[in-house]
């Protein structure tokens, strides 16, 4: 219960102090709405109405996994920054139950992304929202970003070892939406991407919310997303207890 409360009051802490941030709000506000025109448009385009909704679908996901990657990162960039990251890693818990709660507060900001390209495609773009099952979507858009919030933890053991995460970031945004095929289908990628892409938990879990909207078998990506985020999350405490050692040994911890 004392980890549960952690996490939780971590969690709500760290999403209330990017809601303080107007470059954030300003990011969160207008990328996804961008996103959403970009690919409503290409799927017009293309000669295919009947994909509109799933584009919709996948450029939130692009919005949620955008707000992950660089909210992870710009969180520890930010409290390196500031001069607390010292103090988190001193902190008498482990490393990962430090820093989950930030990757989980990146993830649920995230969602309005999904929100917010549902709401413009249908207002503005009169795309249906006939979802294939209505449950299993709301079952399994809270899920994914769950699981991207724990496969943000391994991203962030990285981030704490870098002194200029932002670097990372930005090399990671479109391969993995890509490869996830949270936008283009996998079957259009090259075949050597398959086996990268079954091993990523954005991948099921795209999987699961396109099928939850456009019809097919939800609950098997569903749990194939989960049961990699959790070997993502174990993987990741390890990883920060790893880095977090390695850092201190390397002493950049600090911008001095």
């Amino acid at each position: 219960m004392r980890t549960l409360r952690l996490i939780t009051l971590g969690s709500l802490l760290h999403a209330k102090h990017l809601s303080r941030s107007s470059l954030e709000i300003t990011i969160a506000l207008l990328v996804p709405v961008v996103q959403a025109t970009l690919a409503i448009y290409l799927f017009r385009a293309g000669n295919q109405p009947h994909a509109l909704l799933q584009a919709a679908v996948g450029a939130g996901l692009m919005g949620v996994w955008s707000s992950v990657l660089f909210g992870s990162g710009g969180a520890i960039q930010n409290q390196r920054w500031q001069g607390t990251l010292e103090m988190i890693m001193l902190a008498p818990r482990p490393p990962a139950l430090v820093i989950l709660p930030i990757t989980l507060a990146n993830a649920l900001t995230g969602t309005y992304a999904m929100i917010a390209t549902l709401a413009w495609g249908r207002l503005l773009y009169g795309i249906p929202l006939d979802f294939a099952d209505p449950l299993a979507f709301a079952v399994a858009a809270p899920a994914c970003v769950l699981a991207l919030g724990m496969f943000g933890l391994l991203l962030a053991s990285t981030f704490v070892l870098l002194r200029n995460a932002n670097a990372l970031t930005n090399t990671l945004e479109y391969p993995i939406w890509l490869v996830s095929g949270m936008l283009v289908p996998i079957t259009a990628l090259p075949p050597w991407t398959g086996p990268l892409a079954a091993v990523l938990p954005t991948t099921w879990g795209a999987r699961a919310v396109r099928e939850a909207a456009t019809g097919g078998p939800v609950w098997p990506s569903l749990g194939i997303c989960l049961a990699i985020s959790l070997g993502y999350l174990a993987l990741g405490a390890l990883m920060m207890t790893h880095v977090e050692r390695r850092a201190r040994t390397a002493a950049t911890l600090a911008l001095a």
